[in-house]
């Protein structure tokens, strides 16, 4: 098939999500799935050496040795229960999030974490340690919740509602106000977390094209 010259050559349909590793959901897929894997691997560890982690990788608030391990602390657990009743909220909210695109979910996280490990840093009390997933979980929450509202897409709005529906009431007695041995601080700092980083990764927006610039060649009307 030959194309005219001077006019643009047309664009290829959309691939279709096949189920392969390459599709939308297979690379969404992956990437929770290795996260997962990951907090296992280092929950192994740590069981392993006497919860040597816990100490070393938690953040220990306004410490300033401790702010490196705001990147470390989601990835420790305090135990086996901690890290299961973090799992599949993670897992399920991450997939979701990650679908679109899983670049801006990686970027997406990593706001998550470094926004909500300053917050645990500043606001909780003196002397505590804070390790554990569920203010990333508390982040894809928040994310997901705003991002039908900043996107502006039909799908991502009915995405914002359906999660509000399923995860709302789960999510508001999870906060966990006064409750010993949660970190509430690591909770409302991951909802933060979440709605900065619905603000700053966005989808980017295509400005439509005029008539000249959708036919290379052509002079311009005047």
């Amino acid at each position: 098939m030959s194309t005219l010259p001077g006019l643009p050559t047309p664009s290829p349909p959309p691939a279709e999500d096949d189920g392969s590793l390459a599709s939308p959901l297979g690379r969404a897929a992956a990437l929770n799935v290795g996260f997962l894997a990951i907090l296992w691997v280092v929950e192994l560890i740590n069981a392993a050496t006497g919860r040597a982690l816990t100490q070393s990788g938690g953040i220990l608030s306004r410490n300033p040795g401790s702010l490196v391990n705001i990147l470390t602390a989601p990835f420790v657990h305090g135990n086996l229960e901690h890290l299961m009743s973090n799992a599949l909220p993670l897992f399920s909210l991450g997939l979701i999030a990650a679908i679109p695109s899983p670049r801006r979910f990686l970027w997406m996280t990593l706001v998550v974490i470094v926004v909500g490990g300053m917050g645990i840093w500043l606001t909780s009390p003196p002397g505590t340690v804070t390790i554990g997933a569920s203010g990333v979980v508390f982040g894809y929450f928040s994310y997901l919740l705003l991002r039908g509202l900043v996107e502006r897409r039909p799908a991502d709005v009915l995405v914002s509602i359906g999660i509000a529906i399923a995860y709302g009431s789960y999510m508001w007695s999870a906060v966990g106000i006064g409750v010993t041995g949660v970190s509430w601080q690591g909770h409302v700092s991951g909802l933060v977390g979440g709605v900065v980083a619905a603000l700053v990764v966005r989808t980017p927006r295509r400005k439509p094209a005029t008539a000249a610039e959708s036919l290379p060649g052509l002079p311009p009307a005047v």
